[in-house]
């Protein structure tokens, strides 16, 4: 028997349903070019833009709800995406990666530009290369859950390097 042929995502199947709008970052995930990447771009771009034009609005407990709700809502979105697809973990799927870099930036920000482009650099590497024990998690969970953890884990670990800088030196030397 013939294993389903993997589906290219496009425009049209974007459109084609909101789980897929959602899963491929609003269209970020289309990119021809390192799509996670683009992805956490989008992340990055639209906490900064939301958190400075709506300030009442968009504050750290709202954040961290939209990251829960976020993280939940992935779940189901992933998975039917990755079903549509005929690849459980389709590059193209970069919700992860925008709610992972949502959660980062809630537990850095206020910080400066420079420390959200090391945020940002550390992130993506951790994400791309996955070393123990993301990589661990990568190959054992499966399905929209094991999509969303890996990005989760991969922030945790972000954070945890900002930490450990924050503990070993001031907050004024270099990130912040």
């Amino acid at each position: 028997m013939n294993a389903p042929v993997k589906r290219s995502p496009d425009i049209t199947f974007l459109l084609s349903h909101p789980f897929h709008l959602i899963s491929l970052g609003f269209g970020s995930g289309l990119s021809p070019i390192m799509p996670g990447t683009a992805g956490t771009l989008f992340a990055w771009i639209s906490y900064d833009l939301l958190t400075c034009r709506f300030p009442s609005l968009f504050t750290p407990p709202v954040w961290g709800i939209i990251c829960i709700i976020g993280f939940l809502i992935g779940i189901k979105t992933c998975q039917t995406t990755g079903n549509a697809l005929n690849n459980p973990d389709d590059g193209s799927m970069v919700w992860d990666e925008i709610i992972a870099f949502w959660l980062i930036l809630l537990f850095i920000t206020p910080c400066s530009f420079f420390a959200e482009c090391v945020a940002f650099a550390l992130f993506r590497l951790l994400d791309m290369t996955k070393p123990q024990p993301i990589r661990f998690f990568d190959k054992h969970i499966h399905g929209g859950f094991g999509v969303m953890l890996d990005d989760i884990i991969a922030a945790f670990f972000t954070l945890l390097v900002f930490a450990l800088w924050k503990t070993c030196f001031t907050a004024d030397q270099l990130l912040y």
